[in-house]
């Protein structure tokens, strides 16, 4: 009996002690790299021999690196994807302006499932899934935000950011200034699970890159000086990387890190891309398929390589796969885990389609794509085109008219997920106003929509309005207001009835001045005078190469007074009652503070 009584107590301290340690078994901490309009051929190891990218290629070596994997063409329909694990229409999220790459609130982000279960999160660069709370990255999982919401910034040098909702001052290069955030988070949080994610803003225009790194490549003898440029700004995302992972290892938790590494589409310009057809906005091969590498020391074998087709809908499922979380609860996923691919376990792998869609709010007027293991079909709405991949990898001899079935039955098949992902359809998600997080909204210019047509420069003096720039993207703002029939408006969701302060960010040139407006909103009216001047000046650029998108102003501030608004879907509308002269004003942001 005593016998029995001692083994019953070793076995019971055993048991005792298992316990206490699996409990301070650590997760692995999670740090995401994604890059903006970094394509596939900008990396040294995918055969690019004028590019020295030794971090990417090492994190490839060390780790798992995907040879066929697949994003969307363009920035924020990717960035949905890649933090819901669904496909991006079904997110709410079908453009990258206009409120059209807001991802609904209700989606299940990665951050917020890996907070739930005890992480830190923390993000540090482009968002591009909406700027208003909760929209935000504070409203979507992450505890930490530095950066911006739009999809693209105007200066990398000393610009201003967002932090936690709040602007402040950065000093130096961006991604060198993001890096140094992230590093600091990782550093504060070393003790505890964390989730740091860093979407760079680089490569994206406008062109602007320390002169160490552009020199370098102009004395390769690289001519033009936007792939030079592009190059110079992979190689410093590659410094930083490395920066990032030297902290781990000083930290002695890099063995314990999951380190992702992506693109969010192709290459933004004619440069080297592996020979496939397409770039940035194409859903030809080489505008989505992009670099993936994944590097855990503890868990993935170094020099690990999988062909088999893969998309960024499956990094929610994998990384919660990696991190050993099995029971979360997310809206249903389109992605799955590749844990099974990685680890080498093919059979239990079975194949399927992946599907592209952009730049259209129609199965008519989107470009759209199917990828299978062999074959890729497309329509760029110029009719579809089909290839096989296996024997034809730089799409070359479009197989449309021979493979007569095999392209029916594609075309069927994507015509039904069309439809399934559109359920909810195409409306942009209307911009909250007075959430109990958040006191101030702005509505930029780039939100705004513009009556009776949303036209660009060319045709402003036959509609009445226009946006500044060319396509109304990122930091833009209202011009060429020259008819009292024309009018931009906001899509509103006001949460919180009550009075709100308005202010309007403008210029207008001395000889325009005596403008009537009037802003309506939850049937509320405010009219006023244009009665101050204010020239916008724009702030000293360090482009290298002349942009597309607009440059960075200083603008003017109108204080209107107050306004009550009802809780509910409204509309905010300027519209121009009088307009003495050649135009109304330059509109660059409306605010909206709620009065305590």
């Amino acid at each position: 009996m005593d016998y029995l009584i001692r083994l019953l107590s070793v076995s019971i301290i055993l048991i005792g002690v298992a316990v206490t340690c699996f409990a301070n078994v650590k997760q692995p901490n999670v740090v995401i790299v994604m890059t903006d309009d970094q394509g596939f051929g900008d990396v040294r190891s995918h055969g690019n021999e004028f590019i020295d990218t030794p971090v990417h290629d090492r994190i490839a070596n060390e780790g798992v690196r995907f040879d066929r994997f697949y994003v969307s063409p363009v920035c924020a329909p990717t960035r949905a994807s890649l933090l819901t694990g669904r496909y991006h229409l079904k997110t709410g999220v079908h453009g990258v302006t206009r409120g059209y790459e807001i991802m609904r609130d209700d989606e299940v982000t990665i951050a917020e499932l890996l907070k739930s279960n005890g992480y830190v999160t923390g993000a540090f660069g482009k968002w591009h899934n909406g700027s208003q709370y909760p929209h935000h990255p504070n409203g979507q999982g992450f505890e930490e935000f530095l950066g911006f919401c739009a999809g693209h910034w105007n200066n990398y040098f000393d610009t201003t950011l967002d932090h936690n909702g709040k602007l402040v001052q950065s000093k130096g290069y961006m991604v060198d200034a993001l890096t140094d955030a992230a590093i600091n988070f990782i550093e504060q949080n070393k003790s505890k699970p964390f989730l740091c994610y860093l979407p760079y803003n680089t490569p994206h225009t406008p062109w602007q890159v320390p002169d160490k790194y552009f020199k370098k490549y102009i004395n390769k003898g690289i001519k033009d000086p936007k792939i030079a440029c592009a190059y110079a700004m992979v190689e410093n995302v590659d410094y930083n990387m490395g920066r990032v992972l030297a902290k781990l290892e000083k930290l002695n938790i890099d063995d314990d890190t999951i380190f992702v590494f992506l693109t969010d589409n192709g290459p933004n310009g004619l440069r080297y891309n592996s020979n496939m057809k397409g770039r940035k906005g194409s859903a030809h091969e080489g505008g989505v398929r992009v670099p993936l590498f994944i590097r855990y020391p503890s868990r993935i074998k170094p020099n690990t390589n999988v062909d088999t087709i893969a998309a960024h809908i499956d990094l929610l499922p994998t990384i919660m796969d990696l991190c050993g979380i099995k029971k979360y609860k997310t809206k249903p996923l389109d992605g799955k885990s590749l844990v099974p691919l990685i680890d080498g376990n093919n059979r239990e792998w079975k194949e399927r389609m992946l599907f592209t869609a952009w730049g259209g709010t129609s199965l008519k007027g989107t470009k759209k794509a199917i990828r299978t293991k062999r074959w890729r079909a497309v329509d760029e709405r110029g009719g579809w085109e089909l290839y096989d991949m296996n024997k034809d990898p730089d799409q070359k001899k479009d197989l449309a008219n021979i493979e007569v079935d095999l392209l029916s039955n594609l075309k069927k098949t994507y015509i039904d997920w069309f439809r399934e992902a559109t359920l909810e359809g195409f409306d942009s998600t209307p911009i909250q106003v007075g959430h109990k997080e958040r006191d101030k909204v702005i509505l930029e210019g780039h939100y705004a929509h513009l009556f009776p047509a949303e036209k660009v420069r060319p045709s402003a003096l036959q509609h009445g309005i226009s946006y500044n720039g060319p396509a109304g993207w990122a930091n833009d703002w209202i011009d060429n207001w020259t008819s009292t029939s024309a009018y931009p408006y906001w899509n509103l969701n006001v949460i919180r009835k009550g009075e709100y302060n308005i202010l309007l960010k403008y210029s207008c040139k001395k000889e325009n001045i005596g403008s009537r407006l009037q802003l309506e909103v939850s049937n509320s009216f405010i009219k006023f005078d244009v009665t101050k001047p204010f020239e916008s000046k724009m702030l000293p650029s360090a482009d290298r190469i002349n942009r597309k998108e607009v440059y960075e102003h200083l603008w003017g501030t109108m204080d209107l007074g107050v306004v009550s608004l009802s809780q509910g879907f409204t509309k905010l509308k300027l519209k121009a009652l009088k307009i003495p002269k050649s135009e109304v004003i330059e509109l660059k942001e409306v605010h909206l503070v709620r009065k305590r």
